[in-house]
């Protein structure tokens, strides 16, 4: 499949066959806003021949041993890892990262499909005692049916695989719908995937926009799960229009989340990771940090470090390069108009907070960003923007720094800089988020591990980890009743 892959047209992937579209439209390169390829548009026509092609190819899937499955799986992280550069360079051109960032992707994809390869000889029910005599209890876990799973462009080649490897280990078919911006690594992973054994109506892709192809593929009466990681506005819309069938959703959306520094913190520890937290991947992650509480004993140390740090870091795309684009112009105009909402209401814009010119004009790039001033009721203050913003606030005690980190719409994930251990371990059971870190900063989930939040960030289910596996099995009780006498 891999030898068919045309990186010039990017089309829907359903039963092994590309489909062409007479709809089409420039792939941009964040980098330099230049086109880099067609992206042939999908929509209710080729989502009706995916959930059709899934569905019949289903039930063979799940009659394939989970063992053999996995066998499967393995053999295509295999094959990715054997042409893990080819596949980062399609990853660091589409998305704006460097090479090295996208080896580290590509790296952490292929980790992630073999722990749920490994998965494949595990998927653990069982037994119970009875209160009954002569009778037997036990649960297995059985597939959902068809996957239709919704990806976002950040982390392209890592969100194919959080989705992809669980939903197909559990015997589900896919229908995968990825980003409009990302969708030349989702098309090559797949025909991997392909060419590693696993059935052509099981791998399923179709491109697309999302308002075209999204709301056809979430409504479909033979979709059985939906896997969607996007921002919360749409996630709320899946979630409602789901529910009137009943579907099994599983929602990862968006954060705002905090990064506490504490009077006792190491200032130059804590910087290196803010840094990180805020603009690494252009602060694309749902777990970078964006809210940064400073006690006021270290505040100005803390901030002119800090502020220090982002006016020195280099932007572009070389493995030098410390700051990116964001993915798309749309994206960076957002950001634009949120940082001078700010400034209308008062805030103070600290460095930054201008699009990047000179040689990357013609790409999507805003300068490291840092905003003080900002109410935590404000717009800056409780809206996910997706890029490199971080807004600080000042504190005078650990309390006031959980009750403000806590004070949000999102609960994905938060980091405290400390060296008590009484405040680490008191932090990491008063914040109300699902992810808690001590020294270090807000994102780094490992594919072994659950990662999801509450409120606005989710709906309670966890990717990756074997909590997945919850969302893409179901639960079966099964009773046998013995006669001895008969024996």
């Amino acid at each position: 499949m891999l030898d068919t892959f045309d990186p010039q047209n990017v089309k829907s992937l359903i039963n092994g066959e590309a489909v062409s579209s007479q709809t089409t439209s420039d792939i941009l390169s964040p980098h330099t806003g230049q086109p880099i390829a067609k992206l042939h548009h999908g929509g209710a026509d080729e989502v009706e021949k995916a959930v059709a092609a899934a569905k019949a190819a289903q039930k063979a899937w799940a009659d394939t041993p989970a063992v053999q499955r996995g066998q499967i799986l393995h053999a295509a992280c295999n094959l990715i890892e054997a042409r893990a550069e080819e596949l980062s360079k399609i990853v660091a051109e589409e998305a704006g990262k460097p090479l090295s960032a996208a080896m580290g992707e590509t790296t952490g994809s292929v980790m992630c499909g073999r722990f749920y390869a490994g998965e494949g000889q595990r998927l653990f029910g069982r037994t119970m005692p009875s209160g009954a005599p002569n009778k037997s209890c036990m649960t297995v876990r059985q597939p959902c049916g068809v996957a239709a799973l919704i990806a976002a462009a950040n982390t392209p080649a890592p969100n194919f695989a959080w989705k992809v490897f669980p939903a197909l280990i559990c015997g589900n078919a896919v229908v995968l719908k990825p980003a409009e911006d990302t969708p030349l690594s989702a098309d090559w992973m797949a025909r991997a995937l392909i060419e590693a054994g696993v059935p052509a109506g099981v791998m399923n892709v179709v491109q697309g926009l999302g308002q075209e192809v999204g709301p056809p593929l979430t409504a479909h009466k033979d979709v059985d799960v939906i896997s969607f990681t996007g921002s919360t506005r749409v996630g709320r819309e899946i979630a409602g229009k789901a529910g009137a069938d009943l579907k099994k959703v599983s929602l990862e959306l968006g954060g705002k989340n905090a990064f506490i520094v504490c009077d006792d913190a190491d200032i130059e520890k804590a910087v290196h990771w803010a840094s990180l937290s805020a603009f690494s991947n252009a602060g694309q992650r749902c777990a970078s940090g964006s809210r940064f509480i400073v006690m006021d004993a270290v505040y100005d140390k803390f901030v002119g470090a800090f502020v220090a740090k982002a006016n020195s870091l280099k932007a572009g795309v070389g493995d030098d390069c410390e700051l990116g684009p964001v993915i798309n112009e749309r994206q960076l105009n957002n950001m634009l108009s949120a940082i001078e909402r700010a400034k209308g209401e008062g805030a103070k814009v600290l460095c930054g907070g201008e699009r990047i010119d000179g040689d990357l004009s013609g790409g999507f790039y805003l300068q490291a960003t840092l905003i003080e001033g900002s109410p935590a009721d404000s717009h800056l203050s409780t809206t996910e923007l997706f890029g490199p913003v971080g807004a600080i606030y000042k504190v005078s005690s650990f309390e006031e720094a959980v009750a403000l980190a806590n004070d949000s719409p999102y609960g994905l994930t938060g980091t405290i800089h400390t060296t008590s251990w009484d405040r680490a371990w008191t932090f990491t059971k008063e914040l109300s988020t699902g992810v808690a870190v001590v020294n270090a900063g807000t994102f780094g989930s490992e594919p072994h591990m659950p990662f999801g939040g509450l409120r606005a960030s989710g709906n309670g289910t966890r990717e990756p980890g074997t909590e997945a596996l919850d969302v893409y099995t179901e639960l079966k009780d099964i009773y046998l009743i013995t006669e001895p006498g008969r024996l």
